[in-house]
């Protein structure tokens, strides 16, 4: 297949708020950069309000000091919207609960689950674990008690509880109405030694 010719945009590259980001990323002020890279501070602090574009040498030497790939400041967020009536059913175990996975399916560092619970709904009998490093269960509505081995946490609409996600607990809808509740779900760090 022949490839399209493109026409190039006129439309400026917006870098500086990442310039930025990876400058505070690397906790350095600005007068520190402008130290090692030999550039001004104004003319930094104009590059990071994309007032001016930086030349390629200057671009070069900037993202040397900050340790970051040029490419990466060209780079288009991926991002993934998920509209609640489209949103993936998911079952995690209860009984009375009706769970819908908010974050995109392929996203592996965090989930968010929208969970809406019937009255007097209630998660198993035994305790279970998740496998994840945090779990953290916001209240949006209603009542919830989280129970643990030692401990019952009575929950209600604003509440928000996080504990390790490997800690044994239950759930229950103590209320004759619903509850809705976000629960999010930390994976755990890869890489550990």
């Amino acid at each position: 297949m022949k490839a399209l010719p493109i026409e190039p945009s006129n439309v400026p590259v917006a870098i500086g708020s990442r310039i930025r980001a990876a400058r505070q990323a690397q906790r350095m002020t600005i007068e520190q950069v402008a130290a090692s890279t030999g550039l001004t501070k104004g003319f930094l602090s104009r590059v990071e309000r994309d007032l001016t574009s930086p030349s390629v040498a200057s671009l070069v030497t900037l993202c040397q000091v900050l340790s970051i790939p040029i490419g990466d400041l060209f780079l288009q967020p991926e991002t993934f919207l998920t509209r609640l009536q489209e949103a993936p059913r998911i079952s995690l175990g209860g009984e009375g609960i009706e769970e819908t996975l908010l974050t995109a399916r392929s996203e592996r560092r965090l989930q968010l689950i929208r969970a809406v619970v019937e009255p007097h709904g209630r998660g198993e009998d035994e305790l279970y674990s998740v496998d994840c490093e945090v779990e953290v269960l916001h209240v949006v509505s209603g009542r919830l008690e989280l129970i643990f081995s030692n401990d019952r946490y009575d929950l209600r609409a604003g509440d928000t509880l996080t504990f390790p996600g490997r800690e044994p607990h239950s759930w229950a809808n103590p209320e004759d109405h619903e509850a809705i509740v976000l629960w999010t779900l930390v994976a755990a760090a890869t890489g550990r030694s």
